[in-house]
């Protein structure tokens, strides 16, 4: 997901201060592809690890432990880049000091952000807990599927919210945006995340997941999807959606 790119600066505004808002921004926006990138990369190549059983188990957790963590990291990023998109009035020239937490509950944009984050971080707490031994069908359930699940749906949410960002208001196509393309195939990785989470589900008589096919398949087509996405993004530069210069005294 990206901010709407649709809305450029202002011919007048093109100051010294928006110059460096706008490189700041682009590394932003770069870091967090990169991140994206990697965090998909690794998902991708854990899954084939289990589903080939190439590795031990330990090693197949760490991959995705990794992964995991970069996808953390490029949540993050996510939030402090919306968060510097729109920016307060500032005399010409004037850059904006960098926002490293916001709080935009109004704006879908962020809202998109944050639910993508919270999901990263639930994907964490399960990720963690597949290091645990000796779980019963129960315990496996509560701390490792039912946070893999929620974050899933969070991911599903975000994209969403960020379909309607990128479609001001209503989902919708935009084959000439490369923004839109970003946010689909993200998307599109999400909805195959979810299908691999419940596919995940531990059942109590047999202990084992529903389809374990699924879960590896679906794992790696879904991070293919965000690794994919990610290299879109680096290519998809952010401009801020709102430009107000404040004329000097």
């Amino acid at each position: 997901m990206t901010p709407s790119s649709d809305a450029r600066f202002p011919p007048a505004a093109i100051v010294g201060g928006d110059v460096a808002v706008a490189h700041r921004m682009n590394r932003l926006n770069r870091g967090c592809a990169v991140a994206f990138s990697l965090g998909g990369s690794l998902f991708a190549l854990g899954a084939v690890l289990a589903q080939l059983g190439v590795g031990s188990l330990a090693t197949v957790n760490i991959t995705y432990l990794v992964g995991g963590f970069f996808f953390s990291l490029g949540g993050y990023l996510l939030i402090v880049l919306v968060g510097n998109v729109t920016r307060d009035e500032r005399a010409p020239g004037e850059v904006e000091r960098m926002r490293w937490w916001s709080f935009q509950p109004h704006q879908r944009g962020w809202q998109s952000a944050a639910v993508l984050f919270a999901g990263t971080l639930l994907f964490a707490v399960s990720l963690v807990a597949a290091f645990a031994e000796g779980l019963t069908p129960r315990q496996s359930n509560g701390w490792i599927w039912l946070p893999d699940i929620t974050g899933c749906v969070c991911f599903l949410v975000s994209g969403h919210l960020a379909l309607l960002e990128v479609c001001d208001g209503r989902v919708g196509t935009r084959i000439h945006d490369l923004g839109w393309w970003v946010v689909a195939v993200n998307q599109l990785g999400s909805v195959l995340f979810f299908l691999a989470g419940i596919a995940a589900f531990t059942r109590p008589a047999t202990s084992t997941a529903l389809d374990v096919g699924l879960v590896n398949w679906g794992t790696f087509a879904g991070a293919v999807c965000f690794a994919v996405g990610g290299v879109m993004q680096m290519f998809d530069k952010p401009t801020p959606t709102r430009t107000v210069v404040r004329p000097t005294p």
